[in-house]
């Protein structure tokens, strides 16, 4: 990649994923035999990339067999595209057989760090956003997107603090992100309304910073409420909670701006029975079709 950091991938394919405008659920291995049983009306199913970085077993045989029925969603935790130090090569390398393999119709990751050095953490820290971390998150993103010979889409984060280093707002940073790689944007609204009530943000001001029009799928997710030492309301993003009403309150207005756009349903903590999540993910669906409808 040149130092201006700009991308080889088409600006044109990295605007929106493949997946269909319409919900879907993170696949969970408690819910493998009733997703196959059933047939489930859903528009796609989203699995963590690094649950699969095996050669076989029992969930590669699953999600074989559910990847011939549905539409698939990569959604990476550990490539640490934040980090400071390179990227993991062995681990890119990993990511690119399971594409391969799946041949999803969207990757995505976070913008995020999780490693320093040999040492992994099994979080997703935050960044500060100036001049040299926007060089090294852009030299990552075209490091992945050249190894997987496909645009990936970006996330944004939830956050609970701000360095004071920072120059850059998180969205414009983002925005820069998108602008000089190519990538698109994974629009977790959830993370937009945690992030906008620790940091006292207005969540739609932040959400018309962002370049929308780059949006290849929407996350919703449900958050744990808490108070930060001063007394002052303090949100998780802790994917264990139905959607809150103000999240879908926001997600409306995203469609309202974009129209409709695959949708996932998260939940990862406290998974409940298929057919709530199912009901949440028509909840959606109803959306998306107004959306349409509107389109």
């Amino acid at each position: 990649m040149s130092n201006a950091h700009q991308s080889a991938l088409p600006r044109t394919q990295a605007a929106r994923a493949e997946l269909p405008p319409r919900a879907g659920l993170g696949l969970k291995s408690e819910h493998f035999a009733q997703v196959l049983g059933s047939s489930p009306d859903l528009g796609f199913f989203e699995v963590h990339a690094e649950n699969y970085m095996v050669d076989g077993g029992p969930f590669h045989h699953f999600l074989g067999l559910i990847r011939q029925q549905y539409p698939l969603s990569l959604h990476g935790v550990g490539l640490s595209i934040g980090a400071e130090g390179p990227l993991d090569k062995d681990h890119l390398k990993r990511l690119a057989e399971l594409i391969r393999r799946y041949q999803p119709q969207s990757f995505s990751e976070h913008l995020a760090w999780s490693s320093h050095g040999p040492v992994f953490l099994n979080d997703l820290l935050p960044l500060a956003y100036d001049a040299p971390t926007l060089n090294r998150v852009c030299e990552h993103i075209d490091q992945v997107q050249d190894s997987l010979k496909r645009p990936m889409l970006l996330e944004n984060p939830a956050t609970y603090l701000a360095f004071q280093r920072s120059t850059i707002d998180e969205p414009e940073f983002i925005a820069e992100v998108v602008r000089r790689t190519g990538c698109g944007l994974l629009l977790d609204v959830n993370n937009v309304y945690v992030s906008c009530i620790n940091h006292q943000r207005d969540p739609l001001a932040y959400l018309d910073a962002l370049p929308l029009h780059r949006v290849g799928e929407i996350h919703l997710a449900g958050f744990a409420e808490d108070s930060d030492s001063p007394g002052e309301r303090l949100l998780i993003d802790d994917h264990g909670a139905p959607i809150d009403q103000a999240v879908w309150d926001l997600y409306r207005q995203v469609l309202k701006r974009i129209g409709p756009v695959a949708t996932l349903i998260e939940r990862d903590n406290q998974v409940p029975a298929f057919d709530v999540l199912l009901a949440e993910a028509q909840q959606a669906d109803h959306l998306l079709l107004q959306a349409r409808g509107r389109a």
